[in-house]
């Protein structure tokens, strides 16, 4: 059901050939800040190459693994939802927030996610940490070059988001976490049925690296922002959506058949 709202699963995905593109991506969304149709986007970057590729095979395949990250689809739940946040976030933000979406599209990338919840900002992490997670998630799957190459996109991807720093020696920091990033984060934690109190302590949420109170504090803020509706009073905690899902979509999470 989650791939209906642009989840994305499998053993590959788009870093085993780049990172997340965050380049591009701001290129592309600051060319088009309310978004395109599918087919511009693809126009502009192929044809009109305005992302500035060298050659022909470079700009498709540019466009295919930016779709493959983000979709640049308004049909596809987390992308429409990821660009009404990007619209309202600063730059500072943007690059968490393009990583949560590339988290729910890319099962290479997601292998990352046990070692953020598990290394401390300060704490060494190198290419061979990634390598090791690749080898864990497809036994045998993948050759010596490959894994070193799938790992640096990896790795590549978490330095832009500032979940790493540092360039031969890596070490475990912690990204710049807005109301927006805790938004999405709650919604992505939505979608998989984890609400309330569940959302909060969901991996989604773990993700960002944050306190509790913290991720209170900024679910406050993204309210009072209208990005969401959140209540908290002691231990009773409800967190609303309105108007990130249509009626065909609430249908489907729902487990309602469409008319």
């Amino acid at each position: 059901m989650l791939e209906a709202f642009g989840f994305k699963y499998g053993k590959s995905g788009a870093h085993s050939a780049r990172s997340m593109m965050i380049a591009e991506l701001t290129e592309l969304l600051t060319l088009h800040p309310q978004g395109a149709a599918l087919s511009t986007f693809k126009d502009d970057i192929i044809d009109f190459n305005v992302l500035h590729k060298n050659t022909a095979n470079s700009r498709k395949l540019t466009y295919r693994h930016l779709t493959d990250l983000y979709g640049l689809d308004d049909s596809i739940c987390l992308y429409r939802n990821f660009l009404a946040l990007w619209q309202n976030t600063s730059e500072q933000s943007r690059p968490l927030l393009a990583l949560q979406l590339a988290f729910c599209r890319d099962a290479l990338l997601r292998i990352a996610i046990p070692m953020l919840q598990a290394v401390k900002p300060g704490e060494p992490y190198s290419k061979q940490h990634t390598m090791d997670l690749l080898e864990q998630h497809n036994p045998g799957g993948y050759s010596p070059a490959s894994l070193s190459s799938f790992a640096q996109n990896i790795n590549g991807s978490l330095t832009q988001a500032g979940y790493l720093q540092g360039r031969t020696k890596k070490t475990r920091s912690q990204p710049h976490v807005s109301a927006t990033n805790v938004a999405f984060a709650l919604f992505i934690a939505h979608l998989h049925g984890e609400d309330g109190n569940i959302g909060l302590n969901s991996q989604w949420l773990k993700l960002l690296g944050i306190n509790r109170d913290e991720l209170i504090a900024l679910a406050h803020n993204a309210h009072s922002r209208g990005l969401i509706k959140f209540s908290h009073a002691s231990e009773v905690m409800e967190i609303r959506f309105p108007n990130w899902l249509t009626e065909s979509e609430k249908e489907t999470l729902n487990g309602r058949p469409h008319q």
